[in-house]
């Protein structure tokens, strides 16, 4: 039942960031809480800490998206892209933070799969950081983070979870498609070439 209620707040706040409306940062923080028990009962001990930064990360989002320098109301102009240094920091953090988390849980800990859970683990913290700051990229890597959670969860029998991912990775698409056109649209309206 616990599952199932978190998959639900998962669903609505998926829905509603792609849809960027406020109201996704208090219910993402309710979906998180959630997790954070269902995970370390399932020994995906990263997926765990991962819900633990999340939390704290429906705050900050929360801030960002009122009166940090994200201004929300969509606002077409807030939506923006990574430079090419940004897109290497990106890949070179998942990938470096994938072999320490991924070594130092198969090492230390009793983690179910330590390599796949740290690689969605840090592919999931850099898109929650650049969606808070309304980057177009964070689509994709949560693209990538959900094909990749399908597989994890569906092996450690999380048949609710591993639904809830699937309709993620639709959502996501959607986001990307969504956020996109309004970045586009924004740049029409602005003189801006995208």
């Amino acid at each position: 039942m616990l599952e199932f209620i978190a998959v639900a707040c998962g669903l609505a706040n998926v829905y509603l960031t792609v849809r960027q409306n406020i109201w996704c940062w208090p219910i993402g923080a309710v979906m998180v809480s959630l997790y954070i028990y269902i995970f370390f009962e399932a020994k995906l001990y990263s997926d765990t800490l991962l819900n633990v930064f999340f939390l704290v990360m429906q705050f900050y989002g929360w801030y960002q998206w009122t009166r940090g320098p994200v201004a929300h109301a969509k606002s077409l102009s807030a939506i923006r892209r990574l430079a090419r240094r940004g897109r290497t920091g990106t890949i070179a953090g998942v990938l470096g933070g994938t072999a320490l988390i991924g070594t130092a849980m198969h090492r230390y800990t009793d983690a179910a799969l330590p390599y796949p859970d740290a690689f969605t683990t840090m592919l999931s913290v850099f898109a929650q950081f650049l969606m808070t700051k309304k980057f177009l990229e964070n689509w994709t890597l949560w693209i990538i983070a959900d094909i990749v959670y399908i597989g994890v969860y569906a092996i450690k029998d999380l048949y609710w979870t591993c639904g809830l991912y699937a309709v993620f990775l639709g959502l996501c698409v959607q986001g990307y498609r969504e956020w996109k056109k309004d970045e586009g649209a924004h740049a029409q309206g602005s003189g801006i070439t995208a």
